[in-house]
């Protein structure tokens, strides 16, 4: 049946759903009428609202962002109407060759923005590299590895023609561990999370392309995250999960992360599926205007998740700059902006300066990364991977050459090789079981995971299935490999070069054949792993989020199989987070256990780098194993809680997630956060903290400049909006022209033309010079937040005979006994007996707390516990900090 296929387009997309609304009228998309006036600190709750903030701050060119902010009001002024439109709507889904496009404006030669995912690599193209995801690499705590492996998969989306990478990821953030997308994110803590964020978006723009930091925010769970993809799942609810927090934990948890994004200079921010206290992202002005533009000085532009736009007029009133892929929903020619747009601005609901600002936000984005001196036109279709197919593939229309397969790729292997052995986390290493020889007399591999993919490495469409070797979760956030080494074969390479022994049984099942050559081998290699992904893909009842946190394809049970026969199994998990390990990781028999996380596509070299001794392990875990799951706390919502409304997730576990939950409520884990072992020692000494002092925090006041109008289409007549005569129409493809003159007909809304002031906020149109926000000041946030208020001074030493990295970890607790929370860490590379002095500098929003009564940072009074270390459970040295109190 025709709605069905239309169905499994729409969940194989992997995007968002549209609303259910019949029509894309302007006047049915009022204003967000979720919100309300309530205090934005108020505590969490089921049906909590989010306070209304209006107008939308308009770009200003802060920060570094003058230059790019002149060069795009030069741009919008020659624009028209039209056009201005046609640059903030999607052409709809599959309507160009990228997963998102917007509009032309033939008349100044200007082409079409391509969008394109992943936060890891090219998707949807053919010769481009599959790197390590965000929640691995975070593993290395590596800045200059960030910044490398941003700046490498920004040049290969540049060199296929893409303007915007759609990554990276800080959001989810991680609030519970099976949540499906975490591992495209860094960490579940914000500060590991932000500095990582920084430095892959500084990557990513300097080699030419625009970063779109996501998904703004609390998108903490696939479950409920789309009404019409919970129902095809068979849940009966009408409207999208609501992450209900307070401000205090959005500020000091979640925000945190973006902050850091945007002061990193990123272009864009993608608002995500999910509803905030009950006001959907995309049209939530309090997080869109209130938060991002005004506190934050975000400069950039603010992109709809696909299909996360819920209305029109309240969106563009709301702060939302960019609507993808354009249509309401996939594949139906209708939307909420493009046309209703254009009217709109003609009939005066969304005033004239707001459609510049959206403009101008893309066209400074545009410009900040230097696009207007690149020239690289998109060389690859999402669509086919043949060499011809449509260009505009929704309507089976224009017949022609869409890929040209180029390869991208510029030996950016080797680099993926070292980041992914980088951040390999050596979790357990009795008796110096590790490195191995490769002389070993029989090498015994074990586990499915350990071997290929039996349809090959992209077999799975967006990796939908668990077969072979782990590499990355699925879903959009993936690109396809351009090779996989497997485990076996890098183990195997090794091995024969030593003319040693190497058998392997990969059946995790096959009982009788496992013990038989456990029991003869002289190490034994078990694989085991545990995926997630996005939620249109489900896998063995896991609707994107994991089920739970144990390991996959009976895992547990082959590594105890294995163990009881062999006295020296090393077991190798690759997984999206943590899992399970209360089964065996204590046993002695299991002599060392190792984290791979997921490594891309040097999977199995980057492995062996390790296990035999051609690098010496240094990854950190970026997150906490626990024994069992009731140890993280918060937990994702896995059934409705309020009929078939909008699903209530109540965030009241507050900060406490991932290693601060352990902390408060004085759980021993299995391995703490930021725990990794060494093939050699370090000794921590010489404790220096020093108050460095800066100036006084001056809050932000007084008033912005009004909004600068840049053209004028209020005089203009509807008949000069129509479409053009004799203008063909590629069928479902999204436009700025109106259907006919008569503006009731062309909007298809049958309460067109109310009066707008019965529903539209107040404040919402005004254009006028209106009050700085308390914290705001620049990019990011107040400048004040980064003046260094002290030093942690240390010695690091090399107590070993073997050269190796160190991540130097530096803890604050509060005054009260708050817990101990990461707020510092530098990675240091040492020879045998060397050493060096770290210094970790502590800001002002390193000391500080939220204030939600005065809605902005205040410095903790009191002397603050300090800790340092190799991670919370190797926690060296300790002492204090007193900065002072108040603003």
């Amino acid at each position: 049946m025709p709605w069905l296929r239309h169905l499994a387009l729409l969940l194989a997309a992997g995007c968002a759903f549209g609303s259910p609304t019949a029509h894309a009228g302007v006047l049915s998309a009022r204003a967000d009428d979720t919100e309300s006036n309530s205090d934005a600190s108020e505590p969490v709750g089921t049906h909590a609202t989010s306070p209304p903030f209006y107008p939308s701050p308009w770009m200003d060119g802060s920060g570094a962002w003058g230059e790019a902010y002149e060069k795009a009001q030069d741009f919008v002024r020659q624009l028209t109407l039209l056009e201005k439109v046609n640059l903030t709507t999607g052409v709809g889904w599959e309507g160009e060759g990228c997963v998102g496009n917007v509009g032309t404006i033939p008349r100044l030669g200007f082409k079409s923005l391509c969008m394109q995912d992943s936060p890891l690599g090219v998707r949807l193209a053919d010769y481009v590299s599959a790197f390590p995801a965000g929640g691995t690499v975070a593993a290395s705590w590596d800045r200059d590895l960030w910044y490398r492996r941003g700046f490498a998969m920004g040049m290969e989306h540049r060199l296929k023609g893409v303007d915007v990478q759609l990554g990276p990821v800080v959001g989810p953030l991680g609030r519970a561990p099976e949540g499906g997308r975490n591992w495209e994110g860094f960490s579940p803590d914000p500060v590991l999370s932000g500095i990582a964020v920084a430095a892959t978006v500084k990557g990513i723009q300097d080699a030419g392309v625009i970063a779109c930091t996501k998904h703004y925010i609390l998108n903490e769970q696939e479950h409920f995250r789309q009404a019409p993809e919970a129902i095809g799942y068979g849940y009966n609810i009408t409207e999208s999960v609501s992450s209900n927090v307070d401000d205090v934990t959005l500020h000091e948890l979640y925000l945190w992360p973006f902050a850091d994004a945007i002061r990193a200079g990123t272009g864009s921010i993608m608002c995500s599926y999910n509803q905030v206290n009950n006001s959907y992202s995309c049209q939530n002005s309090h997080l869109l205007n209130g938060i991002l533009k005004g506190e934050l000085g975000f400069q950039g532009f603010v992109m709809s998740d696909w299909q996360a736009q819920h209305s029109g007029v309240s969106s563009a009133l709301a702060g939302l700059d960019m609507t993808m892929p354009g249509d309401t929903l996939f594949l139906t020619g209708r939307s909420f902006w493009g046309a209703n747009l254009t009217l709109a601005v003609l009939n005066g609901t969304v005033p004239e300066w707001r459609l510049d600002d959206m403009a101008t936000r893309i066209m400074a984005a545009y410009f900040f990364v230097g696009r207007d001196k690149i020239d690289v036109p998109v060389n690859f279709n999402s669509w086919t991977q043949d060499t011809f197919g449509y260009e505009h593939a929704a309507a089976s229309e224009d017949y022609t050459q869409v890929n040209w397969h180029v390869d991208v790729r510029a030996g950016h292997g080797h680099a993926i090789r070292e980041m992914a052995a980088d951040s390999i986390v050596l979790l357990k290493n009795s008796n110096g079981a590790l490195p191995l020889t490769g002389e070993e007399q029989l090498t015994a591999v074990f586990g499915a995971d350990a071997d290929a993919n039996p349809y090959g490495p992209n077999g799975c469409p967006n990796r939908g299935c668990d077969n072979g070797t782990l590499a990355m979760g699925w879903g959009s956030g993936t690109a396809n490999f351009p090779y996989l080494v497997t485990p076996l074969t890098a183990i195997q390479n090794v091995v024969l070069r030593n003319y040693a022994s190497v058998e392997s049984v990969t059946d995790n099942w096959a009982t009788s054949q496992i013990a038989t050559l456990a029991r003869r081998a002289s190490v034994a290699l078990v694989f085991v792993d545990a995926d997630s992904g996005e939620g249109f893909i489900s896998i063995d009842g896991n609707e994107g989020d994991r089920n739970n946190l144990t390991i996959w394809r009976g895992g547990e049970q082959l590594v105890q199989n294995v163990s009881a026969l062999c006295n020296n199994t090393i077991v190798v998990i690759h997984s999206v987070g943590p899992v399970l390990l209360s089964s065996f990781y204590d046993s002695p028999n299991v002599t060392a256990i190792l984290w791979a996380g997921l490594p891309g596509e040097q999977s199995g070299n980057s492995l062996v780098d390790v296990l035999y001794g051609a690098v010496n392990p240094s990854g950190k875990l970026p997150f906490t194993f626990g024994i069992n799951r009731e140890d993280y706390g918060a937990d994702l919502l896995y059934t409705p809680n309020n009929g078939n409304a909008a699903p209530q997730q109540d965030f009241t576990e507050g900060t406490l997630i991932d290693y601060r939950y352990f902390e408060a409520k004085n759980i021993t884990p299995v391995y703490p956060f930021g725990h990794g072992l060494s093939y050699t020692t370090f000794e921590y000494s010489d404790l220096d903290i020093t108050v460095t002092g800066a100036g006084a925090y001056v809050p932000t006041s007084g008033l912005t400049a009004p909004a600068p109008t840049l053209g004028n289409a209020s005089n203009s007549s509807f008949e000069d909006y129509v479409f053009p005569t004799d203008f063909h129409q590629v069928p479902l493809y999204i436009y700025p022209w109106l259907n006919g003159s008569d503006a009731a007909d062309a909007s298809d809304d049958p309460s067109y033309g109310a009066d707008a002031s019965t529903y539209l906020p107040p404040n919402a149109q005004n254009g006028s010079a209106q009050a700085r926000v308390r914290g705001s000041g620049a990019p990011g946030g107040h400048p004040a937040l980064w003046d260094v208020l002290a030093e942690v001074r240390f010695t690091v030493t090399n107590t070993g005979d073997r050269g190796g990295a160190e991540v130097a970890q530096v803890y604050l607790a509060g005054p009260s006994g708050e817990v101990r929370v990461l707020r510092g860490f530098e990675k240091v590379s040492l020879g045998p007996g060397g050493n060096t002095e770290v210094v970790v500098p502590l800001t002002r929003r390193d000391l500080s707390r939220w204030d939600g009564g005065v809605g902005d940072w205040v410095l903790v009074s009191g002397s603050r516990g300090v800790w340092v270390g190799g991670g919370l459970g190797d926690l060296r040295l300790s002492g204090g900090v007193d900065v002072g109190g108040g603003s």
